[in-house]
Protein backbone atom coordinates (compact mmCIF):
# COMPACT_ATOMS: atom_id res chain seq x y z
CA UNK A 1 0.00 0.00 0.00
CA UNK A 2 3.11 2.25 0.48
CA UNK A 3 4.35 1.63 -3.14
CA UNK A 4 0.47 2.79 -4.38
CA UNK A 5 0.33 5.81 -2.28
CA UNK A 6 3.99 7.39 -3.95
CA UNK A 7 1.91 8.69 -7.04
CA UNK A 8 -0.76 10.59 -4.75
CA UNK A 9 2.16 12.01 -1.84
CA UNK A 10 4.42 13.44 -5.62
CA UNK A 11 0.85 14.63 -7.19
CA UNK A 12 0.38 16.85 -3.97
CA UNK A 13 3.75 17.89 -3.28
CA UNK A 14 3.49 19.41 -6.53
CA UNK A 15 0.52 20.73 -6.11
CA UNK A 16 1.49 22.13 -3.03
CA UNK A 17 4.96 23.65 -3.86
CA UNK A 18 5.61 23.57 -7.21
CA UNK A 19 2.40 25.89 -8.26
CA UNK A 20 3.27 29.76 -8.29
CA UNK A 21 1.69 31.55 -4.94
CA UNK A 22 -0.73 33.92 -4.65
CA UNK A 23 -0.22 37.28 -6.30
CA UNK A 24 -2.02 39.42 -2.80
CA UNK A 25 -5.29 39.18 -4.89
CA UNK A 26 -6.61 37.93 -1.25
CA UNK A 27 -5.22 40.45 0.74
CA UNK A 28 -8.22 42.25 2.87
CA UNK A 29 -9.78 45.73 0.65
CA UNK A 30 -11.09 48.35 2.54
CA UNK A 31 -14.33 49.93 1.72
CA UNK A 32 -13.97 53.10 4.01
CA UNK A 33 -13.57 55.20 0.74
CA UNK A 34 -15.97 53.69 -1.23
CA UNK A 35 -18.79 55.77 -2.24
CA UNK A 36 -21.61 53.42 -3.56
CA UNK A 37 -24.41 52.59 -1.54
CA UNK A 38 -25.05 50.25 1.31
CA UNK A 39 -27.29 47.91 -1.05
CA UNK A 40 -24.37 47.27 -3.15
CA UNK A 41 -22.25 44.06 -2.43
CA UNK A 42 -18.61 43.96 -3.93
CA UNK A 43 -17.46 40.32 -4.44
CA UNK A 44 -13.76 40.10 -5.17
CA UNK A 45 -12.83 36.89 -7.11
CA UNK A 46 -9.38 36.87 -8.03
CA UNK A 47 -8.17 39.99 -8.44
CA UNK A 48 -11.74 40.92 -10.64
CA UNK A 49 -14.44 42.74 -8.43
CA UNK A 50 -18.07 42.15 -9.31
CA UNK A 51 -21.16 44.61 -8.50
CA UNK A 52 -24.59 43.19 -7.15
CA UNK A 53 -27.47 45.51 -6.73
CA UNK A 54 -30.23 44.93 -4.51
CA UNK A 55 -33.41 45.24 -6.71
CA UNK A 56 -36.01 44.77 -4.25
CA UNK A 57 -37.31 41.46 -2.04
CA UNK A 58 -39.06 38.85 -3.76
CA UNK A 59 -42.75 38.62 -3.38
CA UNK A 60 -44.38 35.87 -1.60
CA UNK A 61 -45.66 34.39 -4.87
CA UNK A 62 -42.27 34.10 -6.83
CA UNK A 63 -40.96 32.14 -3.51
CA UNK A 64 -42.43 29.15 -4.69
CA UNK A 65 -40.49 29.47 -8.12
CA UNK A 66 -37.67 29.98 -6.93
CA UNK A 67 -37.38 27.44 -4.68
CA UNK A 68 -38.40 25.01 -7.69
CA UNK A 69 -35.94 26.47 -10.04
CA UNK A 70 -32.75 25.69 -7.45
CA UNK A 71 -34.38 22.25 -7.17
CA UNK A 72 -34.24 21.69 -11.15
CA UNK A 73 -30.76 23.37 -11.07
CA UNK A 74 -29.79 20.34 -8.67
CA UNK A 75 -30.86 17.90 -10.87
CA UNK A 76 -29.21 19.21 -13.72
CA UNK A 77 -25.40 18.34 -15.02
CA UNK A 78 -22.33 19.89 -15.75
CA UNK A 79 -22.72 19.12 -20.22
CA UNK A 80 -18.91 18.52 -20.00
CA UNK A 81 -19.94 15.58 -17.30
CA UNK A 82 -20.77 13.67 -19.84
CA UNK A 83 -17.97 13.98 -22.45
CA UNK A 84 -15.48 13.77 -19.84
CA UNK A 85 -16.87 10.94 -17.49
CA UNK A 86 -19.63 8.76 -19.57
CA UNK A 87 -19.17 9.28 -23.30
CA UNK A 88 -15.41 7.36 -22.58
CA UNK A 89 -16.56 3.78 -21.70
CA UNK A 90 -19.14 3.96 -24.32
CA UNK A 91 -16.80 5.23 -27.21
CA UNK A 92 -14.01 2.50 -25.76
CA UNK A 93 -16.24 -0.63 -25.22
CA UNK A 94 -17.31 -0.04 -28.64
CA UNK A 95 -13.61 -0.40 -30.07
CA UNK A 96 -12.24 -2.60 -27.64
CA UNK A 97 -15.67 -5.58 -28.44
CA UNK A 98 -15.53 -5.15 -32.25
CA UNK A 99 -15.22 -8.54 -34.26
CA UNK A 100 -12.34 -7.83 -36.31
CA UNK A 101 -12.66 -10.26 -38.94
CA UNK A 102 -15.97 -8.85 -40.09
CA UNK A 103 -15.15 -5.01 -39.28
CA UNK A 104 -12.07 -5.23 -41.42
CA UNK A 105 -13.32 -6.86 -44.01
CA UNK A 106 -15.68 -4.33 -44.76
CA UNK A 107 -13.33 -1.60 -43.71
CA UNK A 108 -13.54 0.33 -47.21
CA UNK A 109 -17.51 0.51 -46.86
CA UNK A 110 -17.53 1.65 -43.44
CA UNK A 111 -14.94 4.28 -43.61
CA UNK A 112 -17.14 5.49 -46.68
CA UNK A 113 -20.42 5.85 -44.68
CA UNK A 114 -19.19 6.66 -42.18
CA UNK A 115 -16.43 9.73 -43.42
CA UNK A 116 -18.49 10.44 -46.87
CA UNK A 117 -21.52 9.76 -45.79
CA UNK A 118 -21.51 11.64 -42.59
CA UNK A 119 -20.55 14.79 -44.06
CA UNK A 120 -23.29 14.67 -46.65
CA UNK A 121 -25.94 13.82 -44.38
CA UNK A 122 -24.77 17.32 -42.04
CA UNK A 123 -24.55 19.32 -45.46
CA UNK A 124 -28.07 17.94 -46.63
CA UNK A 125 -29.67 18.57 -43.19
CA UNK A 126 -28.26 21.56 -42.69
CA UNK A 127 -29.12 23.20 -46.05
CA UNK A 128 -32.71 21.66 -45.67
CA UNK A 129 -32.91 23.48 -42.30
CA UNK A 130 -31.62 26.70 -42.93
CA UNK A 131 -34.60 26.52 -45.58
CA UNK A 132 -36.90 25.81 -42.76
CA UNK A 133 -35.64 28.76 -40.58
CA UNK A 134 -35.87 30.64 -43.37
CA UNK A 135 -39.79 29.64 -43.77
CA UNK A 136 -40.09 30.62 -40.29
CA UNK A 137 -38.96 34.14 -40.39
CA UNK A 138 -41.37 34.90 -43.34
CA UNK A 139 -44.57 33.47 -41.18
CA UNK A 140 -42.89 35.12 -38.21
CA UNK A 141 -42.21 31.69 -36.24
CA UNK A 142 -38.96 32.87 -35.60
CA UNK A 143 -38.04 35.61 -32.46
CA UNK A 144 -34.28 35.44 -32.90
CA UNK A 145 -31.48 34.68 -34.69
CA UNK A 146 -30.45 31.13 -36.66
CA UNK A 147 -27.81 31.64 -38.91
CA UNK A 148 -26.55 29.21 -41.21
CA UNK A 149 -23.49 27.85 -39.34
CA UNK A 150 -26.50 27.29 -37.03
CA UNK A 151 -28.50 24.86 -39.24
CA UNK A 152 -24.95 22.93 -40.19
CA UNK A 153 -23.82 22.65 -36.67
CA UNK A 154 -27.37 20.84 -35.86
CA UNK A 155 -27.05 18.66 -39.63
CA UNK A 156 -23.44 17.44 -37.59
CA UNK A 157 -25.15 16.51 -34.04
CA UNK A 158 -28.12 15.23 -35.67
CA UNK A 159 -25.89 12.92 -37.89
CA UNK A 160 -24.25 10.93 -34.99
CA UNK A 161 -26.22 7.21 -35.56
CA UNK A 162 -26.29 5.15 -32.38
CA UNK A 163 -28.20 1.85 -33.56
CA UNK A 164 -28.07 0.31 -30.35
CA UNK A 165 -31.26 -1.24 -29.70
CA UNK A 166 -31.28 -2.52 -33.45
CA UNK A 167 -27.77 -4.28 -32.78
CA UNK A 168 -29.08 -6.01 -29.41
CA UNK A 169 -31.59 -7.04 -31.52
CA UNK A 170 -29.46 -8.44 -34.72
CA UNK A 171 -27.29 -10.14 -32.05
CA UNK A 172 -29.88 -11.84 -30.15
CA UNK A 173 -31.43 -13.16 -33.53
CA UNK A 174 -27.84 -13.48 -34.90
CA UNK A 175 -28.32 -11.54 -37.97
CA UNK A 176 -26.02 -11.32 -40.97
CA UNK A 177 -22.81 -10.89 -40.12
CA UNK A 178 -21.97 -8.73 -42.57
CA UNK A 179 -24.79 -6.40 -42.31
CA UNK A 180 -24.13 -6.17 -38.51
CA UNK A 181 -20.52 -5.20 -39.44
CA UNK A 182 -21.59 -2.43 -41.92
CA UNK A 183 -23.97 -0.88 -39.52
CA UNK A 184 -21.91 -1.55 -36.22
CA UNK A 185 -19.00 -0.21 -37.79
CA UNK A 186 -20.53 3.00 -39.39
CA UNK A 187 -22.14 3.69 -36.23
CA UNK A 188 -18.84 3.86 -33.95
CA UNK A 189 -16.63 5.67 -36.85
CA UNK A 190 -19.36 7.91 -37.30
CA UNK A 191 -19.74 9.57 -34.13
CA UNK A 192 -16.21 10.22 -33.60
CA UNK A 193 -17.08 12.04 -36.75
CA UNK A 194 -19.51 13.80 -36.06
CA UNK A 195 -17.69 15.18 -32.89
CA UNK A 196 -14.90 16.69 -34.75
CA UNK A 197 -17.11 18.19 -37.66
CA UNK A 198 -19.19 19.91 -34.63
CA UNK A 199 -15.85 21.52 -33.11
CA UNK A 200 -15.11 22.17 -36.45
CA UNK A 201 -18.28 23.83 -37.54
CA UNK A 202 -18.13 25.63 -34.50
CA UNK A 203 -14.25 26.70 -35.12
CA UNK A 204 -15.44 28.53 -38.58
CA UNK A 205 -15.19 31.81 -38.01
CA UNK A 206 -14.92 34.07 -41.01
CA UNK A 207 -13.35 37.49 -41.30
CA UNK A 208 -15.12 41.04 -41.40
CA UNK A 209 -17.98 42.38 -40.48
CA UNK A 210 -20.60 39.91 -40.81
CA UNK A 211 -19.43 37.07 -39.59
CA UNK A 212 -21.31 34.28 -40.43
CA UNK A 213 -21.41 34.87 -43.97
CA UNK A 214 -19.56 32.39 -45.97
CA UNK A 215 -15.88 32.94 -46.51
CA UNK A 216 -13.14 30.69 -48.32
CA UNK A 217 -10.15 30.90 -45.94
CA UNK A 218 -12.29 30.10 -42.88
CA UNK A 219 -14.18 27.51 -44.51
CA UNK A 220 -10.43 25.80 -45.87
CA UNK A 221 -9.38 26.58 -41.93
CA UNK A 222 -12.64 24.55 -40.92
CA UNK A 223 -11.35 21.46 -43.09
CA UNK A 224 -7.61 21.52 -41.85
CA UNK A 225 -8.93 21.99 -38.08
CA UNK A 226 -11.03 18.55 -39.04
CA UNK A 227 -8.30 16.62 -40.41
CA UNK A 228 -5.80 17.62 -38.05
CA UNK A 229 -7.89 17.18 -35.12
CA UNK A 230 -9.29 13.70 -36.12
CA UNK A 231 -5.75 12.68 -37.70
CA UNK A 232 -4.54 13.65 -34.50
CA UNK A 233 -6.78 12.05 -32.10
CA UNK A 234 -6.19 8.73 -34.41
CA UNK A 235 -2.88 8.92 -34.01
CA UNK A 236 -2.86 9.52 -29.94
CA UNK A 237 -5.14 6.83 -29.77
CA UNK A 238 -3.28 4.49 -31.95
CA UNK A 239 0.18 4.99 -30.47
CA UNK A 240 -1.04 4.70 -26.86
CA UNK A 241 -2.79 1.55 -27.46
CA UNK A 242 0.83 0.02 -29.07
CA UNK A 243 2.29 1.36 -26.07
CA UNK A 244 0.50 -0.59 -23.32
CA UNK A 245 1.12 -3.15 -25.83
CA UNK A 246 4.61 -3.14 -26.07
CA UNK A 247 5.82 -1.80 -22.93
CA UNK A 248 3.09 -3.01 -20.07
CA UNK A 249 1.85 -6.71 -21.18
CA UNK A 250 4.83 -7.90 -23.72
CA UNK A 251 5.09 -11.21 -24.12
CA UNK A 252 7.37 -12.84 -27.22
CA UNK A 253 8.00 -16.95 -27.81
CA UNK A 254 11.51 -17.90 -27.43
CA UNK A 255 12.57 -19.55 -30.76
CA UNK A 256 14.50 -22.43 -28.62
CA UNK A 257 11.76 -23.26 -26.11
CA UNK A 258 7.75 -23.19 -26.44
CA UNK A 259 7.78 -21.30 -23.08
CA UNK A 260 5.80 -17.30 -22.76
CA UNK A 261 9.06 -15.10 -21.71
CA UNK A 262 6.86 -12.59 -19.98
CA UNK A 263 8.41 -8.66 -20.03
CA UNK A 264 7.25 -7.81 -17.20
CA UNK A 265 5.92 -9.89 -14.27
CA UNK A 266 2.20 -7.84 -14.29
CA UNK A 267 0.80 -10.98 -15.37
CA UNK A 268 1.73 -12.91 -12.12
CA UNK A 269 -0.90 -9.98 -10.41
CA UNK A 270 -4.19 -10.29 -12.84
CA UNK A 271 -5.88 -7.59 -10.70
CA UNK A 272 -3.42 -5.08 -10.62
CA UNK A 273 -2.53 -5.46 -14.31
CA UNK A 274 -6.67 -4.87 -14.82
CA UNK A 275 -6.33 -1.87 -13.33
CA UNK A 276 -3.19 -0.58 -14.98
CA UNK A 277 -4.99 -1.89 -18.31
CA UNK A 278 -7.97 -0.03 -17.59
CA UNK A 279 -5.47 3.36 -15.94
CA UNK A 280 -4.11 3.17 -19.57
CA UNK A 281 -7.04 3.25 -21.71
CA UNK A 282 -8.80 6.03 -19.85
CA UNK A 283 -5.32 8.14 -20.12
CA UNK A 284 -5.74 8.53 -23.57
CA UNK A 285 -9.02 10.28 -23.18
CA UNK A 286 -7.17 12.81 -20.82
CA UNK A 287 -3.73 13.13 -23.17
CA UNK A 288 -5.45 13.30 -26.13
CA UNK A 289 -8.00 16.57 -24.53
CA UNK A 290 -4.89 17.99 -23.09
CA UNK A 291 -2.95 18.01 -26.30
CA UNK A 292 -6.00 20.05 -27.86
CA UNK A 293 -7.04 17.06 -29.77
CA UNK A 294 -10.91 14.77 -29.15
CA UNK A 295 -10.40 12.90 -26.11
CA UNK A 296 -12.96 10.57 -27.33
CA UNK A 297 -12.17 9.73 -30.48
CA UNK A 298 -8.58 8.92 -29.43
CA UNK A 299 -10.25 6.53 -26.99
CA UNK A 300 -12.05 4.59 -29.79
CA UNK A 301 -9.30 3.84 -31.56
CA UNK A 302 -7.28 2.83 -28.42
CA UNK A 303 -9.60 0.71 -28.09
CA UNK A 304 -9.49 -0.85 -31.47
CA UNK A 305 -5.71 -1.29 -31.10
CA UNK A 306 -5.87 -2.63 -27.96
CA UNK A 307 -8.26 -5.41 -29.08
CA UNK A 308 -6.45 -5.95 -32.01
CA UNK A 309 -2.93 -6.44 -29.51
CA UNK A 310 -3.45 -5.54 -26.02
CA UNK A 311 -5.36 -8.23 -25.89
CA UNK A 312 -3.34 -11.10 -26.67
CA UNK A 313 -0.57 -10.01 -24.35
CA UNK A 314 -2.86 -10.32 -21.63
CA UNK A 315 -3.04 -12.75 -18.33
CA UNK A 316 -5.77 -15.41 -18.85
CA UNK A 317 -7.71 -13.54 -15.64
CA UNK A 318 -7.16 -10.39 -17.17
CA UNK A 319 -8.59 -11.29 -20.47
CA UNK A 320 -11.79 -12.65 -18.72
CA UNK A 321 -12.09 -9.37 -16.99
CA UNK A 322 -11.96 -7.25 -20.00
CA UNK A 323 -13.33 -8.59 -22.80
CA UNK A 324 -16.02 -11.56 -22.66
CA UNK A 325 -14.82 -14.69 -24.43
CA UNK A 326 -16.34 -15.51 -28.08
CA UNK A 327 -18.73 -18.51 -26.67
CA UNK A 328 -19.16 -17.27 -23.15
CA UNK A 329 -22.39 -15.78 -21.93
CA UNK A 330 -21.75 -16.31 -18.23
CA UNK A 331 -20.78 -13.18 -16.89
CA UNK A 332 -20.06 -9.47 -17.99
CA UNK A 333 -16.77 -8.10 -17.77
CA UNK A 334 -15.17 -4.90 -16.32
CA UNK A 335 -16.01 -2.53 -19.68
CA UNK A 336 -19.51 -4.26 -20.41
CA UNK A 337 -20.58 -2.85 -17.02
CA UNK A 338 -19.17 0.80 -17.50
CA UNK A 339 -20.63 1.05 -20.89
CA UNK A 340 -23.91 -0.63 -19.45
CA UNK A 341 -24.15 2.09 -16.48
CA UNK A 342 -23.08 4.89 -18.40
CA UNK A 343 -25.63 4.26 -21.53
CA UNK A 344 -28.37 3.86 -19.30
CA UNK A 345 -27.49 7.53 -17.08
CA UNK A 346 -27.57 9.10 -20.13
CA UNK A 347 -30.95 7.79 -21.39
CA UNK A 348 -32.30 8.15 -18.34
CA UNK A 349 -31.15 11.15 -17.93
CA UNK A 350 -32.47 12.46 -21.31
CA UNK A 351 -35.96 11.74 -20.27
CA UNK A 352 -35.15 14.00 -17.16
CA UNK A 353 -34.38 17.01 -19.32
CA UNK A 354 -37.18 16.46 -21.17
CA UNK A 355 -39.08 17.89 -18.21
CA UNK A 356 -36.57 19.44 -15.98
CA UNK A 357 -34.17 21.68 -18.71
CA UNK A 358 -36.12 25.09 -18.33
CA UNK A 359 -35.19 26.94 -21.52
CA UNK A 360 -36.97 24.30 -23.98
CA UNK A 361 -38.29 26.06 -27.17
CA UNK A 362 -40.33 23.88 -29.29
CA UNK A 363 -41.10 24.73 -32.89
CA UNK A 364 -43.62 22.31 -35.13
CA UNK A 365 -42.48 23.93 -38.34
CA UNK A 366 -38.55 23.41 -37.04
CA UNK A 367 -39.32 20.16 -35.85
CA UNK A 368 -41.52 18.80 -38.79
CA UNK A 369 -38.34 19.84 -41.26
CA UNK A 370 -36.10 18.05 -38.80
CA UNK A 371 -37.92 14.81 -39.28
CA UNK A 372 -37.77 15.13 -42.73
CA UNK A 373 -34.29 16.68 -43.48
CA UNK A 374 -33.05 13.13 -41.23
CA UNK A 375 -34.51 11.21 -43.89
CA UNK A 376 -33.66 12.90 -46.65
CA UNK A 377 -30.32 13.09 -45.20
CA UNK A 378 -30.07 9.34 -44.57
CA UNK A 379 -31.33 8.02 -47.78
CA UNK A 380 -28.99 10.90 -49.76
CA UNK A 381 -26.19 8.98 -48.66
CA UNK A 382 -27.31 5.73 -47.37
CA UNK A 383 -28.39 4.70 -51.75
CA UNK A 384 -25.77 6.26 -53.66
CA UNK A 385 -22.61 5.31 -51.57
CA UNK A 386 -24.02 1.60 -51.76
CA UNK A 387 -24.05 1.91 -55.83
CA UNK A 388 -20.97 3.14 -56.24
CA UNK A 389 -19.25 0.78 -53.35
CA UNK A 390 -21.20 -2.23 -55.00
CA UNK A 391 -19.10 -1.67 -58.26
CA UNK A 392 -15.70 -2.73 -56.40
CA UNK A 393 -17.32 -5.07 -53.61
CA UNK A 394 -17.37 -8.67 -54.03
CA UNK A 395 -20.29 -9.18 -51.57
CA UNK A 396 -22.57 -6.78 -52.99
CA UNK A 397 -24.65 -4.90 -50.49
CA UNK A 398 -28.53 -5.71 -51.96
CA UNK A 399 -31.46 -3.75 -51.22
CA UNK A 400 -32.25 -5.21 -48.33
CA UNK A 401 -29.44 -4.22 -46.63
CA UNK A 402 -29.47 -1.21 -48.00
CA UNK A 403 -33.04 -0.44 -46.83
CA UNK A 404 -32.51 -1.75 -43.21
CA UNK A 405 -28.89 0.35 -43.11
CA UNK A 406 -31.35 3.31 -43.81
CA UNK A 407 -34.24 2.18 -41.52
CA UNK A 408 -31.57 1.89 -38.62
CA UNK A 409 -30.37 5.14 -38.51
CA UNK A 410 -31.10 6.10 -34.79
CA UNK A 411 -30.06 8.92 -32.51
CA UNK A 412 -28.86 8.55 -28.77
CA UNK A 413 -26.44 8.85 -26.39
CA UNK A 414 -24.13 10.92 -29.36
CA UNK A 415 -26.26 13.04 -30.31
CA UNK A 416 -27.53 14.45 -27.07
CA UNK A 417 -24.54 14.63 -25.97
CA UNK A 418 -23.52 17.08 -28.27
CA UNK A 419 -26.57 18.70 -28.16
CA UNK A 420 -26.30 19.75 -25.21
CA UNK A 421 -23.01 21.00 -24.66
CA UNK A 422 -23.81 24.06 -25.54
CA UNK A 423 -28.02 25.50 -24.97
CA UNK A 424 -26.63 29.01 -24.32
CA UNK A 425 -28.63 30.74 -27.14
CA UNK A 426 -32.34 30.94 -28.83
CA UNK A 427 -30.85 28.74 -31.59
CA UNK A 428 -28.87 26.08 -29.61
CA UNK A 429 -31.96 25.33 -27.50
CA UNK A 430 -34.68 24.78 -29.95
CA UNK A 431 -31.93 22.70 -32.02
CA UNK A 432 -31.64 20.57 -28.46
CA UNK A 433 -35.58 20.07 -28.22
CA UNK A 434 -35.98 19.08 -31.10
CA UNK A 435 -32.79 16.61 -30.67
CA UNK A 436 -34.66 15.25 -27.89
CA UNK A 437 -37.61 14.28 -29.65
CA UNK A 438 -35.62 12.79 -32.67
CA UNK A 439 -33.95 10.57 -30.31
CA UNK A 440 -37.09 9.49 -28.55
CA UNK A 441 -39.26 8.59 -31.69
CA UNK A 442 -36.40 7.45 -33.41
CA UNK A 443 -35.55 4.77 -30.11
CA UNK A 444 -39.29 3.99 -29.25
CA UNK A 445 -40.36 3.78 -32.88
CA UNK A 446 -38.10 2.74 -35.08
CA UNK A 447 -36.15 0.37 -32.52
CA UNK A 448 -39.33 -1.37 -31.92
CA UNK A 449 -39.89 -2.16 -35.71
CA UNK A 450 -37.12 -3.74 -36.26
CA UNK A 451 -38.04 -7.36 -35.89
CA UNK A 452 -40.80 -6.90 -38.35
CA UNK A 453 -38.66 -5.05 -40.43
CA UNK A 454 -36.09 -7.73 -41.14
CA UNK A 455 -39.30 -9.97 -41.54
CA UNK A 456 -40.87 -7.86 -44.11
CA UNK A 457 -37.10 -7.54 -45.92
CA UNK A 458 -36.67 -11.03 -46.06
CA UNK A 459 -33.35 -10.59 -44.29
CA UNK A 460 -31.84 -14.40 -43.01
CA UNK A 461 -31.14 -14.62 -39.33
Amino acid sequence: WIFYSLPGLIVGVILRYGTPSSSGHDKPFSCSQEDRPFTTLLVNVSGKFFEYTLKGEISPGKIHNVEQNDMLRKVTFDPEVFFNILLPPIIFHAGYSLKKRHFFRNLGSILAYAFLGTAVSCFIIGNLMYGVVKLMKLVGQLSDKFYYTDCLLFGAIISATDPVTVLAIFNELHADVDLYALLFGESVLNDAVAIVLSSSIVAYQPTGENTHAFDAAAFFKSVGVFLGIFSGSFMMGAVTGVVTALISFFTFSSSSSSHMTYFTKLHCFPLLETALFFLMSWSTFLLAEACGFTGVVAVLFCGITQAHYTYNNLSVESRSRTKQARMSFTFCTLFEVLHFLAENFIFSYMGLALFTFQKHIFSPVFIIGAFIAIFLGRAAHIYPLSFLLNLGRRHKINWSFQHMMMFSGLRGAMAFALAIRDTATYSHQMMFSTTLLIVFFTVWIVGGGTTPMLSWLNIRL
